[in-house]
């Protein structure tokens, strides 16, 4: 793949030498904690790349890593596709739009390699994951994986299990091309209109609970109410995140099985809310 850049207060390239690769491990341990088992080991960063995936990282002016972005490029179904298995931020980057400029990168590099979709996972109760990846890069999901990683070391999975959206992102599709080349990063206006609660919510004592999920809706469109910020509620209430990772579960589970699709996020005052759309 080339080497091109986006233009910013960021280059965006390749790793290339053995100390560069190691600085991306470093940031892994950085961004997930010290104990975290799953990093991905300087061979494999290399390997991937030299098979057609993408290592690479986002360094600023003085040189510094800044954030990174890996996947591998693989065949499933027949259809060569891309597997997107890590986006690090510096902490002190978070919210600054780099994650979207790397993803764009990737986007970029993945066209000119003749491939258009593209998978990862998300915490469905990672409210600002979900904002990223449906209302700015134009993804959507419509599978559900319970626990899929099973239990992990980082200090940001710990204690809910490691649940997760498997979306979809098809690189050359009109919803993604109006997001990201055009700028309309939803969510989409009025789309929410006359759409059905399946979970409601509940304030307790200023913490925002789920209430009973209502599986048996037969509505063309569908709300799902989820945190402002999970971890914040973990530090508050581990009980209380708990709970929302049950309530949701049976809730994704069920509607995604029924074939709706998840496709925006509403950032409410006091929660979030996903549209889910029949298809």
């Amino acid at each position: 793949m080339n080497n091109r850049r986006i233009k910013s207060e960021f280059t965006i390239r390749p790793f290339d030498t053995i100390e560069e690769f190691t600085e991306c491990v470093r940031l892994q341990d950085e961004v997930w904690g010290d104990d975290f088992s799953d990093r991905v080991p300087l061979a494999i960063l290399k390997v991937s790349q030299r098979l057609g995936g993408i290592s690479a990282g986002a360094y600023d002016d003085n040189g510094k890593l800044a954030g990174l972005i890996y996947g591998m490029t693989g065949v499933e179904g027949g259809e060569v596709i891309h597997w997107s298995d890590l986006l690090a931020i510096r902490p002190e980057l978070r919210d600054s739009g780099l994650g979207a400029r790397l993803k764009a990168y990737q986007r970029e590099e993945l066209l000119a390699a003749g491939i258009t979709r593209v998978h990862w996972t998300f915490d469905p109760l990672e409210s600002k994951n979900a904002h990223l990846n449906l209302n700015k890069l134009g993804a959507f999901a419509r599978e559900y994986v319970e626990d899929i990683y099973g239990q992990t070391t980082s200090i940001l999975h710990q204690g809910i299990g490691t649940d997760r959206f498997v979306p979809t992102w098809i690189l050359d599709s009109e919803r993604v091309i109006q997001r990201l080349e055009k700028g309309r990063q939803g969510p989409e206006m009025g789309a929410d209109e006359g759409a059905v609660l399946a979970l409601n919510t509940v304030n307790d004592k200023g913490i925002i609970l789920p209430g009973e999920p209502d599986l048996s809706l037969d509505a063309s469109r569908i709300l799902v109410p989820i945190p402002l910020s999970i971890q914040e509620l973990k530090e508050e209430s581990l009980e209380s995140a708990v709970l929302w990772r049950q309530a949701t579960r049976a809730v994704f589970s069920c509607y995604l099985n029924k074939g709706y699709e998840v496709r925006e996020l509403y950032r409410r005052e006091h929660h979030s809310e996903y549209l889910l759309v029949s298809i």
